[in-house]
């Protein structure tokens, strides 16, 4: 891996991402546990990228969150739950990384969800230029039904201990309720992941996020071969 400051990762990324030529708006995932990091590094990336006169679309998984009481119904703190039934990805590839992709008009939603208050929403619909990035964050990313939809992929790891210690310093939960639903839930639902999907062995780009402000990174062959 290679080492360095915050601007060498994203001078780094931004380099990958504009060595890679679609006919349609580059779709970039940014994968990895809760408290990674990955939403900092995709608003970070999606400035340096805008300086550079690149049309940036920013989105979030959790904007295609379900309904409260679909994502628990196993249980607040069920880690099957988190993996299974917390996320609307036929939805995602609906409104947003099929319109985007070689087959779409390029007119898409960056969300479904309204987290605040547990309802669905409908945006109006925007148009993308041919040459513009998506930038999407977010858990799971790497799974099965998604893996076919990304133009490049990122994957922001960090040490599970690291993400609970980061979600405590930022929580408006209190500690005791932190430490559970990361113990029971996020960290268990992540190992799943891994073993289900192995989103390291298919991801483009590693990034080794316990330090934030010298990273680490991998870059890997792109295989487009597998890219829809």
């Amino acid at each position: 891996m290679q080492h360095g400051t915050r601007d060498d990762l994203l001078g780094r990324l931004a380099t990958e991402i504009g060595s890679v030529t679609t006919a349609h708006p580059l779709r970039v995932a940014i994968d990895g546990p809760p408290g990674a990091g990955k939403t900092t590094l995709a608003d970070e990336l999606a400035a340096v990228l805008r300086a550079q006169g690149r049309k940036v679309v920013r989105a979030t998984i959790d904007d295609f969150l379900f309904p409260r009481a679909q994502r628990y119904r196993r249980g607040q703190y069920s880690a099957e739950g988190c993996y299974f039934d917390a996320h609307d990805r036929d939805a995602m590839r609906r409104v947003l990384l099929d319109p985007l992709g070689p087959d779409g008009d390029r007119r898409f939603r960056t969300a479904i969800y309204q987290r605040e208050t547990d309802t669905t929403v409908s945006l109006p619909v925007a148009t993308a230029p041919a040459d513009a990035v998506l930038l999407f964050d977010g858990v799971f990313l790497h799974r099965p039904e998604l893996l076919d939809r990304w133009d490049l992929s990122i994957f922001v790891a960090v040490e599970f201990d690291r993400t609970l210690e980061r979600a405590q310093a930022r929580g408006t939960a209190g500690t005791t309720e932190i430490e559970r639903s990361w113990r029971d839930r996020y960290i268990p639902s992540q190992q799943l992941y891994f073993a289900q999907a192995r989103p390291i062995h298919h991801a483009d780009i590693i990034v080794n996020n316990d330090e934030l402000q010298r990273p680490a990174w991998e870059v890997r062959p792109h295989r487009s071969t597998h890219k829809q």
